[in-house]
């Protein structure tokens, strides 16, 4: 009889560990899913390639006298507002000259002896008094409203990215994609003596643009969307500018100015330090580019501890989906049910 308890007893006890582990393996299951689900939909490493620049587009060309091609919204109303303004200047500076040449024709000594004795003319001065004030007024509008249309500010929703100017060189904080800084020399120029210590030189990489205006790491933002630029400095007054993207503001030790930069189209855009700010002034360039929504999120990724603006942040997510799993699986139950037959195989045993 003692020999049947203890077989019954051991019959009991393995099937009470069997049902303990078959729990325990389904609660691990249960809690190990969503976190796998959620590496499987993680994105993978992203990857970047440098745009190479195309010649004449963000970038001075040789004896050029115009402005540069624009693009963004605010440099194309400029542009249209400077030609205007030039043919305004070119319409009364020929009518001064019409006029200069109707009295050295007329009115000298020869063809007029006798000169006039009119010394009043009430519509001539109502003209020449009111015809000034309307030019000036027809000009003021469309100023103010460009000065207006350069500062609004941004979104809420807009990508931030942080401009501090260095001796001699920039740095680029992205405050919305994990915080990561991107540091941006001149490349030295082959032949001259070495500006930056460690840098390469330029022409050394297929997507190098112009000497004096390429760098080793360029800013880069997602094109077509609203940029909040927040610009400052650690040492001296900078400026930071860029002709083609109708952007200028200087960058001032312990203020943050602020300004939005939109860009129409992909591509790289060059500018510089406008800024005297000491003797390696004309070798501290900036470099722009501009690319889709989609290839600026894989440029993100490149970085270590780097997110996607406006997306949820893995920390939270994770927590999210283990929320879910620390409640009590449906087979945990079974594990206090196992250990009254097990106690109980061990009493009769005995």
């Amino acid at each position: 009889m003692t020999l049947g308890k203890i077989s019954i007893g051991a019959g009991r006890v393995r099937r009470a560990l069997g049902l303990s582990f078959n729990g325990a393996l389904a609660s691990v299951l249960t809690f190990a899913a969503p976190a796998m689900a959620q590496d499987a939909a993680a994105p993978s490493a992203g990857s970047y390639t440098p745009m190479k620049p195309t010649p004449g587009i963000g970038m001075p060309v040789d004896g050029g006298i115009n402005l540069q091609q624009q693009f963004s919204p605010t440099g194309e109303y400029g542009e249209w507002l400077h030609h205007g303004l030039l043919w305004i200047c070119l319409i009364i500076s020929l009518f001064v000259l019409a006029l200069l040449a109707i009295v050295i024709v007329r009115f000298n000594r020869r063809a007029n002896p006798v000169p006039s004795k009119t010394s009043h003319n009430t519509v001539l001065e109502v003209v020449w008094t009111l015809a000034p004030v309307l030019i000036l007024i027809g000009i003021a509008v469309p100023s103010i409203d460009l000065i207006a249309k350069q500062y609004k500010p941004a979104p809420k929703t807009a990508l931030t990215v942080k401009v501090t100017g260095n001796q001699w060189f920039w740095t680029y904080g992205y405050p919305d994609n994990g915080d990561f800084e991107v540091i941006s020399n001149m490349l030295n120029i082959p032949g001259q003596p070495v500006v930056n210590n460690g840098v390469r030189e330029v022409g050394s990489k297929p997507w190098d643009g112009p000497s004096h205006l390429e760098v080793d790491n360029r800013m880069v933002v997602p094109v077509g969307e609203p940029i909040r630029l927040q610009i400052t400095a650690t040492d001296v007054i900078h400026s930071f500018a860029v002709p083609s993207l109708w952007f200028k503001l200087d960058a001032v030790p312990g203020r943050i100015n602020e300004k939005v930069l939109f860009i129409e189209k992909p591509g790289v855009y060059y500018g510089q330090c406008s800024e005297l700010c000491g003797a390696k002034h004309g070798y501290m360039p900036i470099a722009v580019e501009a690319l889709p929504r989609d290839k600026y999120n894989a440029w993100v990724l490149t970085h270590a501890g780097a997110e996607i603006d406006g997306q949820k942040k893995p920390a939270a997510a994770a927590e999210a989906a283990a929320a879910p799993a620390a409640a009590p699986a449906p087979g945990s139950s079974e594990a206090p049910a196992s250990e009254a037959p097990a106690g109980e195989a061990t009493a009769e045993a005995e």
